[in-house]
Parts: structure tokens; sequence; C-alpha cells
């Protein structure tokens, strides 16, 4: 019989029924003090200890390394030392166990030094701070040798690598996901929740303590409530039918962004074209392919970065009307700092009249990611540029773009038939633009869907 060693720790029932329930990819939502930082040491402990393969390695990562250091060191090393025969590496901040199994802290700022790297477990924390490619481009591959697991824990902060982890777990049976609010964990007293409520804000209170998604950052430009109400919402087409339709396209040829076709009528805007390609010819063959369809009343195409100006020029070599907007161009109203600002700031009033967005979760991502100001020299309305966002860690907003394109200029009525068919026949056949059997493009779409998983 082996020997037993007590550490000490004693679960909170919380703790006990997460601990237990955990599958290889997990995603624990905890609020603010909760113990969820300790209970994923002892997961790492626990795992580490049994673990009968030689060197067995193990990782806590937060966002940075004086971070990890700051949350996770004293508890690990803490609990590690009760441990007979273990050993402690405060300079490398690692402990090695009796069995030579081994935990390491390491930060997310500096992922090139976990590149190559194997685990036979690690432990995520406050992952909505982390940037996206570091779960996916670096530590997924460093499981895969010994078919190591991965817990993801944080507390929500919008959207971004931890809501994304969160929603894929709830819908994937292979995963485990739960969110555990301060109604569940009994973790801090009355008194100093009454405390934290009357100096937190609605939304300070709602992200960090009732663990809600849709919490978002009083920066936020668009609400993920507004966008949320609006996702799979149910129109009738006399409500939009008689309104403009339009397309809006932003283009991108690589560096991770996507080109996206965007189409609208009126209050519905119908599921969006994603197309990783690199062709300038390919893209204008596939928005004339859609003007073809959708019979629109305006189309407006990314000119900026000058990636789009192919996709018009071919696009009018085929005798087809198209619009270049220039998203740093001036706003036609004043009161923003430029076009896309402006254009963005429409999709908001839109969404806020009862707006329907196709049930797609890409909407939610992206419009609710990026943030405004006031701070320039102008004291207008600005949108931050999607350099700033990748800088935060946030994917370029492709289709939340090309829905706001569809607002770039004021447009009128002037086609409503194709090739002489009756209005309402017409109208039919644009309704049901996306439930053909057959798209000779799905390819396309197929592809850079797979990309953006």
């Amino acid at each position: 019989m082996g020997e037993v060693v007590d550490l000490g720790f004693r679960a909170r029932s919380w703790q006990f029924e997460a601990l237990a329930s955990l599958k290889r990819f997990s995603v624990l939502i905890v609020h603010r003090r909760g113990g969820k930082t300790l209970a994923a040491v002892m997961k790492l402990i626990d795992s580490a200890l049994k673990n009968q393969l030689p060197r067995a390695r193990y990782a806590y990562i937060a966002p940075e390394l004086k971070q990890a250091k700051a949350v996770a060191w004293d508890y690990l090393r803490h609990y590690a030392l009760k441990l007979p025969r273990s050993s402690v590496n405060e300079s490398e901040l690692w402990v090695q166990l009796p069995n030579g199994a081994r935990i390491r802290i390491y930060g997310a700022d500096d992922p090139d030094s976990l590149r190559g790297l194997y685990f036979d477990g690690v432990v995520l924390d406050e992952v909505a701070q982390m940037k996206p490619h570091v779960w996916g481009e670096i530590l997924l591959p460093s499981l895969s040798d010994r078919g190591g697991w991965c817990l993801f824990i944080g507390t929500p902060k919008g959207i971004n690598l931890l809501s994304d982890v969160y929603f894929k777990a709830e819908a994937n049976s292979e995963w485990f996901a739960k969110r555990y609010t301060i109604s569940d964990t009994n973790a801090l007293s009355q008194q100093e929740l009454d405390t934290m409520r009357a100096n937190m804000t609605d939304q300070q209170w709602r992200q960090e303590m009732l663990c809600d998604f849709d919490a978002s950052s009083d920066e936020t430009l668009i609400s993920i409530d507004l966008v949320r109400s609006a996702l799979g919402r149910h129109l009738q087409p006399m409500i939009y039918r008689a309104e403009p339709k339009v397309i809006g396209v932003d283009v991108a040829l690589g560096g991770g962004d996507l080109t996206v076709i965007q189409t609208r009528q009126g209050l519905a805007a119908f599921a969006p074209n994603v197309l990783n390609l690199s062709d300038t010819q390919q893209i204008a063959d596939l928005v004339a392919h859609t003007i073809d369809v959708f019979q629109p009343d305006a189309v407006f195409v990314d000119g900026s970065g000058g990636y789009g100006a192919g996709v018009i020029n071919r696009l009018e070599a085929l005798h087809y009307s198209v619009t270049g907007i220039q998203f740093g161009g001036q706003a036609i109203d004043e009161r923003y700092v430029n076009r896309r600002t402006e254009m963005w700031w429409k999709v908001k009033c839109w969404l806020e009249k009862g707006a329907s967005l196709p049930n797609d979760r890409r909407y939610l991502i992206d419009l609710t990611g990026p943030r405004y100001d006031y701070k320039n020299a102008r004291n207008k309305l600005a949108l931050e540029s999607k350099d700033q966002m990748k800088a935060r860690g946030i994917k370029s907003p492709d289709i939340g773009d090309a829905l706001a394109l569809t607002f770039a200029s004021p447009v009128a009525v002037t086609n409503r038939q194709i090739n002489g068919l009756p209005a309402e026949l017409t109208r039919f056949y644009n309704e049901n633009l996306h439930a053909r059997d057959y798209d000779p493009f799905q390819r396309y779409a197929d592809q850079a869907a797979k990309e953006f998983q």
C-alpha cells in the first residue's frame, strides 16, 4: 500500500464537483476570489503524482510570468513541499515531485519559450487576457505527443479566447464546461459581497461576480446584449422587402484576415460569405456572382490598403457598378473621426431598431470587439483600428467591417426584378438565396470556416 500524505487541502463543494467532472479539455468560469487557482494547482499536483510515465511535465500558465508567480507559485510550492523527497527550483519556478514529475510556472507573454515543449497537463489561468494563437498554435500541439489535458480557468471579460473556448465546450460532449457564480460557491461572506456590490458598477458586478459574458466593457461601441438579441431574430419579409438591398465587401489578402461578402436588406442581414482567398480576380468573380443573384441597389467595397482596388477594377471591367470606400476617409457626418467609425455607429443604431442577424457566433465576436473613445485632437467619436485590436489579441473584425460597409452611404431602391420575373417571385428568390441546394462557391466558404476554427 502506497504512502498517504495529507496536504491539508479541503475542497469546497464546488471545487470537489468540478475536479471530479473534468475531461481532457475543460473550461471553468468562476467568479473573483472563488478559489479557482487553488483548485487548478491541486489538479496539477494530483495528476502529476499519479503519472507513471517517465519525465512527466505539467505547466501552470498565466498571461504574464510575473502574474503567474504572484498568483500560483506560493500555492504550488507550499503544497508540493509537504510531499517527502520533493524539490523546488526558485529561479526556474518549478517543483519536482517524488516520482520525478515536474510542474513549472510559465507566462503566455513569452510564447516562444513554450514552443517545442511537451506537456502531460496544462492549466491556463486568466484566459480572457491571452492571445488566441497561444492555445491553437503552441499549447494544443504540445499536448498531442502524450495525450495531455488542458484546464482553462478564468472570469469573463467580454468576447475573447475564454468566451470562445467556453462556448465551443458547451456544444462539444467531449469537453467539460461549467460556470460558478457567487450563488454557487459560498466562497465569500455576505458582508464582503455587500461591500463589493456597493463599490462596483452594474457591468463590473455582472462580469466579475455573476460570470456574465454579456456584460460588455464600458468602452465597447456595440454591447454583447445588443448583438445577442439580434442573433437568429426572425423578421417577416414584409418588414424589410421594400427596403434597399445592399452588399458590403471587406477585402483581405492573407495575413490571417478573411474576405467577407455581406448582403443586407433593411433590418435583415443575411448569411455572410466568408472567403480565404488571395486572388483579387477570384474574389471579384464571386462578388459578381452575388450581385447577379441578390440584385442589390448598391455595392460598397473596401478600397483601403490597396487590396480592394483590384477587386473594384475587375468588377468595373465586367461592367458592374460598385463604390469603393476608404475606411480612413472623411465621414459624411462631421461628428465622426472617419468613415469607418461612422459606418459602425450606424450598425449600432440599426441593431437598436430591432435588426436581425444570422445565428452565427462570429457576429458576436466581431461586432463586440472594437472599442471607442473621443481621445483625438478633434474630439470626435473614434473607433479603434484593426492594428490596435490585434495588439490586444483581438482578431480583425472582418464580418463586422463587411456589415458596416452596407451602411456606407444612403441607398435608394432601384432594382426589384431578376430577368423580368414578377416582383413576388423575385422576393421569394432573394429570400431563399442562402438555402439553395447547390452553391458553386461553397468550398471557399467551407475553407474559411475551417480557418476560423
